[in-house]
């Protein structure tokens, strides 16, 4: 069973450019003597306000219905070059044993894994967890990245799903590989984009066989902005530089999702999951105006109640909106280090909970001493029982299509 750090994480999912790195300061440096009328030197990473506030806090340790969590990472592919999974090795995170009990306490009835990679190493994850729990498991496939530039890889990928759902695969993941990692010749040349027509055949490949396809092409919008004092998660980039795709040849956000919606409006019949809040949590009325467009599109919420708990009554309204097509994910990693934002445990699904079912004000969105994506604070969003239920597992229910 393997350890995970961010790098690891990143490494392993095909997901880390060419990383940098931020020296610690002594602590003399984060800490030093008042310096003239009173004033002191904190370095930033030590600071931990506390809140003044006195309102109430609920605590949330069940989910009030049961849940099926759309988005775990229970597998990663073991290889990895210039930020592209390679080959059908994979790596476990965890075993179903050491999953079920946090899964039966906090009412989580099935967790799905979305990196389960391919041939040989989707058939081991689908043995490791779906057969032994079939009830409590479900697994994705993944494409076969290495072969994106070999003659027949259109028609060989949509065979390959076809493959897949018959071993057993619920759905597809695409990572962000596509659109910010993979290039013409898999780890070098020109950047592929998302929307190349020699994936049209996959696309359709999952349409017909009515498996839903759980996509992430983009990240938070400052991402795509310069670390600099303007940007409000400087603190999290200037921590993870590698995490920056502002300059070099990347596409900018805008034209990341653009040219999602361009494959989602050329596969009317092709169900996608968009994953982290349509990819645009902090533009709410832009994912809308999406699912709007196209009645194929529905998303889910994993690390991004960050973003929608900051903004409750519009989240509010959104859900309001769109809760027959807003799936509960959290993008949870087993033995995890470094992200508490996504490592799996009883207290990240209380914080989602608290989110969801409360009317809480001014919680932190992690279980983390210092806010990990930004410093500020959430409030509950309060949906009623008959959202509650759709978001926590009919709506994953009818895209998966299980009963539970």
């Amino acid at each position: 069973m393997t350890t995970l750090t961010r790098r690891r994480w990143l490494e392993s999912m095909g997901l880390l450019a060419a990383a940098g790195s931020v020296p610690v300061p002594s602590a003399a440096a984060q800490l030093t003597s008042p310096q003239g009328a009173g004033k002191m030197k904190l370095d930033l990473s030590q600071f931990q306000p506390k809140s003044m506030l006195h309102v109430p806090e609920t605590k949330v340790p069940r989910a009030k219905y049961p849940v099926i969590d759309i988005h775990t990472h229970l597998s990663i592919r073991a290889k990895s070059v210039n930020g592209v999974g390679l080959g059908e090795q994979m790596d476990f995170l965890a075993t179903p044993e050491t999953l079920l009990p946090v899964m039966d306490s906090k009412n989580i009835r099935l967790l799905v894994n979305l990196t389960g990679g391919s041939g040989a190493g989707l058939d081991a994850a689908v043995k490791r967890f779906q057969q032994v729990h079939p009830d409590r498991f479900l697994t994705c496939t993944e494409p076969s990245w290495d072969r994106t530039n070999h003659p027949g890889y259109s028609k060989f990928q949509a065979e390959e799903i076809a493959r897949a759902h018959n071993a057993g695969a619920r759905g597809l993941k695409i990572l962000k590989t596509l659109g910010l990692y993979l290039r013409e010749n898999v780890t070098e040349g020109p950047l592929v984009k998302i929307d190349d027509p020699r994936f049209d055949s996959m696309w359709d490949a999952c349409g017909s066989l009515g498996m839903p396809v759980a996509i992430h092409v983009s990240d938070p919008e400052a991402f795509f902005l310069p670390t600099d004092r303007f940007n409000e998660r400087f603190e999290e980039l200037n921590n993870h530089p590698d995490w920056s795709f502002y300059d070099h040849d990347f596409p900018s956000n805008a034209q990341l999702l653009e040219a999602r919606n361009l494959v989602i409006a050329r596969h009317p019949k092709t169900q996608f999951i968009v994953l982290h809040v349509g990819n645009d949590a902090e533009n709410l009325a832009y994912v809308g105006e999406c699912m709007d467009r196209y009645p194929n599109m529905s998303v889910e919420l994993a690390a991004r109640i960050g973003e929608l708990g900051r903004q409750p009554r519009t989240s509010r309204k959104f859900f309001d909106k769109y809760q027959d097509r807003i799936l509960f994910g959290t993008d949870a990693v087993p033995n995890g280090t470094d992200t508490p934002q996504q490592i799996f445990g009883a207290e990240l699904y209380e914080i989602y909970y608290r989110f969801l079912e409360t009317e809480d004000e001014y919680f932190d969105y992690a279980p983390a001493p210092v806010p990990p994506q930004g410093r500020w604070r959430i409030y509950g969003i309060g949906l009623p029982d008959s959202i509650l239920k759709k978001v926590y597992y009919e709506n994953a229910a009818r895209a998966l299509k299980i009963s539970i």
